[in-house]
């Protein structure tokens, strides 16, 4: 079995070339999705999961999301990264992130990414980074 990491990995390149179906069969039938915790309820279930990405993938053209850290045990996968983005619009955005990823077996049954998302509104204004945006974002990713 490959490592949690590299699990997560594979949703992350599904999810750049804007497979849903894959980013799909990646979750539990009962997976709770908090795409934005604290922010906004969570998606519930395949049938939530696909519309979350559905409306909020409308709006996006380049995706160009990074993974900087992680650790994980055997159900859990915890990663720092970057939901880098360029809207159909040609705005860019950068929304530095924290995740919490568990999984039953093989697959993804519970999902907490932690965002600002005042630093995302403000990006998605046009306005430009942030320093500390940029600092944050300026790693490689792994």
């Amino acid at each position: 079995m490959s490592s949690r990491f590299e699990q997560f990995k594979a949703v992350i390149e599904s999810w750049k070339k804007k497979d849903i179906d894959a980013v799909i069969n990646a979750l539990s039938e009962d997976v709770v999705w908090h795409y934005a915790a604290a922010i906004a309820p969570p998606a519930k279930g395949k049938a939530e999961a696909r519309a979350f990405i559905e409306r909020f993938g409308a709006g996006i053209g380049e995706v160009k999301w990074r993974i900087f850290e992680h650790a994980e045990t055997a159900d859990r996968l915890f990663v720092e990264g970057v939901d880098e983005y360029v809207t159909k619009d040609g705005v860019s955005v950068a929304a530095p992130y924290a995740g919490v990823i568990e999984f039953s077996g093989d697959k993804i049954s519970g999902w907490r990414d932690y965002v600002d998302r005042g630093v995302i509104d403000h990006m998605k204004a046009g306005n430009p980074y942030p320093e500390q945006v940029k600092e944050l974002i300026a790693r490689p990713a792994r």
